[in-house]
């Protein structure tokens, strides 16, 4: 990342969440591996939506997933109460808990690829197919920011926007996260600052719309960052909105409560055009194992989390945001 930064060659990046098996791929090479993206910044070759074929089905009517199998509650009670007793010990201020959930679906990743809608779209072929809201960090000139998402409401829900926004578990949350991406942007950059607190945006998806909760923090790099992206990713990553807080003693708290790898799920995607670099958060994120396909889904707990409402949001969050 470096090497090609430097030389100013735009490349593609997808970064596993413990980067085990990150891949870097010049802009020439992504067709050989029939990797589609499309970034705020740029696509790859057929990375926007395909004209439809005569006597297609027009997948967009449809919910692409027939039948969700909900993650047996007992066995995320014990990760949930695993959670909360390293939070009563001081360990953990914040946990990201996630779940790899069966799913049935009516079609291919890639047809979910072309139905989807996002700000950050993926498909890895016989592997995953990603469709996030979510930015990780953007820098444009010397300026690097980051819009960590963290809070969601069902919109349908009475006053949902002024209900998140109120809410002092999620008030909590959100905070614990903008500061902790504040001090993570605090190791590359300088005049960290937070310029937008708490803004709602709204996901459109299949089985239902939701309301998440937003703010943006940015810094100022030195002059050539863009010799130095490998080297700043390194001090960023895991992302502090899928980790959580403390970020070293909680990601050893989710590999002892998690019983599954994360893989490319909570990892990043981005894309260095040769002037701006744009990435985003794996979530929202359906992968093919070798039982069948799953939805991995999570969301943050806190010593005052509830096991009943944490669950029932894991599950609301399997959804596909249609186009």
């Amino acid at each position: 990342m470096n090497k090609l930064g430097a030389e100013r060659q735009p490349f593609l990046f997808i970064l596993d969440y413990e980067l085990q098996c990150p891949r870097v791929l010049s802009a020439d090479e992504v067709p050989d591996h029939g990797i589609r993206y499309q970034l705020p910044n740029g696509s790859s070759p057929g990375g926007q939506r395909r004209g439809q074929r005569r006597g297609q089905r027009r997948p967009q009517q449809l919910d692409p997933i027939v039948e969700i199998c909900p993650p047996d509650l007992p066995s995320y009670r014990r990760a949930f109460d695993l959670v909360q007793s390293e939070q009563r010990a001081g360990n953990s201020y914040l946990c990201n808990l996630t779940a790899a959930v069966p799913v049935t679906l009516r079609c291919s990743l890639e047809e979910i690829y072309e139905m989807s809608h996002a700000k950050f779209r993926l498909f890895w072929p016989e592997q995953f197919v990603v469709f996030s809201p979510e930015p990780f960090v953007r820098i444009s000139g010397n300026t690097i920011s980051s819009c960590p998402m963290k809070g969601t409401i069902d919109a349908e829900l009475p006053h949902a926007a002024a209900r998140i926004l109120a809410d002092e578990k999620e008030s909590a949350e959100h905070t614990t996260i903008v500061d902790l991406i504040r001090n993570d942007l605090g190791r590359v950059a300088h005049r960290v600052r937070v310029p937008m607190y708490r803004y709602i945006e709204e996901i459109v998806g299949a089985r239902a719309r939701i309301l998440a909760v937003s703010s943006r923090v940015e810094g100022e790099l030195r002059a050539g960052w863009q010799e130095r992206i490998g080297d700043i990713f390194s001090e960023l990553l895991p992302a502090g909105s899928i980790s959580g807080a403390p970020k070293q003693s909680t990601c050893r708290i989710i590999r002892e409560a998690e019983n599954y790898r994360r893989g490319f799920y909570t990892g990043v995607v981005g894309l260095f055009d040769g002037e701006v670099l744009e990435s985003g958060v794996l979530i929202r994120f359906i992968e093919k194992s070798q039982e069948g396909y799953v939805f991995k889904t999570g969301g943050g707990i806190t010593i005052n989390s509830n096991l009943e409402l944490e669950y029932q949001e894991l599950i609301q969050k399997i959804n596909v945001p249609l186009s």
